[in-house]
């Protein structure tokens, strides 16, 4: 992705939530030159990757394509004793034309919400013994303290409010329903660890190759400067 096209997204993400009086905390806005100037005391923050992720899933169409705006909030790290937070919080957003294509989790178990806008459609798959997506087994659902099940690959909706529960082994990809335009979408979940313990079904980059065509806004999560010494 370029950089502008980083900026933008970062940018549209701050006034969607802004209109839904989703308050971010303030690390969310230091400047690249601010994060020059910080220190370990914000190494929580560099350590567990919190902050800004625009992701394209390294195939360059964000917006017509693999795409998803997405910030981390807060998280544990089960590689450093030093955190010891059991659970991870996150606040994305997508529009229509965007997808996150499917894949499962090997240990993390969460709960995505709607937090508000359109429609979110999921299908689910579950992993078999060779982590292939099954293409016969019902899937089971947990939606809002209610259990069912649906056929694989059988669009399951989720409107604003409701939420769903995946464990681990469930593949899931989503999308925004049509003509519903874009929705705020919360994750609840056990500790994040986007380099070990994701299993997408077709192979996918994770964070954007970048074409550096104008200076940052935002840093994203895996771009801090290390901290400054005393």
């Amino acid at each position: 992705m370029k950089r502008s096209e980083i900026n933008k997204a970062i940018k549209e993400f701050e006034e969607t939530l802004s209109r839904h009086q989703f308050m971010l905390p303030p690390f969310l806005s230091f400047t690249p030159q601010e994060w020059e100037e910080k220190g370990h005391e914000y190494d929580e923050i560099r350590d567990n990757a919190l902050g800004w992720d625009i992701s394209d899933f390294g195939e360059g169409h964000f917006y017509e394509g693999k795409g998803l705006y997405l910030i981390t909030l807060r998280n544990g790290n089960t590689k450093n004793a030093k955190y010891t937070k059991t659970y991870a919080e996150k606040i994305m957003m997508m529009k229509e034309g965007q997808y996150t294509p499917s894949h499962f989790h090997w240990n993390k178990m969460e709960d995505i919400i709607n937090r508000g806008g359109g429609n979110v459609v999921f299908r689910f798959w579950n992993a078999d013994s060779e982590e292939k997506a099954d293409q016969t087994s019902e899937v089971k659902i947990f939606r809002d303290g209610c259990s069912y099940t649906v056929k694989p690959g059988e669009e399951v909706i989720i409107r604003p409010g409701e939420s769903l529960t995946l464990y681990p082994y469930c593949y899931h990809e989503f999308s925004i329903q049509k003509g519903t335009g874009y929705a705020l979408i919360g994750e609840v979940s056990m500790c994040n660890d986007d380099n070990t313990d994701n299993r997408f079904e077709e192979p996918a980059g994770r964070y954007p190759a970048i074409i550096e065509d104008e200076e940052p806004y935002r840093l994203l999560c895996n771009e801090y400067p290390a901290a400054k010494e005393n």
